[in-house]
């Protein structure tokens, strides 16, 4: 039987969209499995990873910095205050509002969140040397720019 990476491609297999999308795909899969190992999500990790690298926010700045839509901003950062990764507290110069701020044992979340992603970063870009990863990393920042702007 003949390898599969040894057949011929159909055309439409070849189509830069379509590669992203199945790469996207493996990607979504590695890095959401990883999460999984340390009983966490995607939106767990952004949540904490902006807290530690802007400080306490309030949440409507927290989904804003996060990318995450107020929708699903409620629901992870309850997620988060149960398991005291986060504490909530109404926000001195405006009760109406909470600041949301990373706890020590969130830190301590985030690190094993950073090691899981390192880990599955590693897992997807295997095949590339670390030249072809950052000249890869440099060409997918251009094309989302790109897109952004446009958008």
């Amino acid at each position: 039987m003949a390898n599969p990476s040894e057949e011929p491609h159909a055309r439409w297999q070849e189509l830069p969209s379509w590669l992203l999308t199945q790469t996207a795909n493996h990607a979504h899969r590695l890095v959401t499995d990883g999460f999984s190992a340390v009983d966490a999500r995607g939106y767990h990790f952004r949540v904490l990873a902006t807290l530690d690298e802007f400080g306490p926010a309030s949440q409507a700045a927290l989904g804003r910095r996060s990318g995450i839509h107020v929708s699903e901003m409620v629901a992870t950062i309850n997620e988060l205050a149960e398991r005291d990764l986060v504490e909530r507290a109404p926000d001195p110069a405006d009760r109406r509002r909470n600041v949301i701020t990373l706890t020590s044992a969130g830190k301590k979340q985030l690190r094993r969140l950073e090691k899981q992603l390192a880990e599955r970063q590693d897992e997807l870009l295997a095949p590339l040397s670390a030249d072809e990863r950052k000249r890869f990393t440099e060409l997918l920042t251009k094309l989302l720019d790109h897109h952004d702007r446009r958008s």
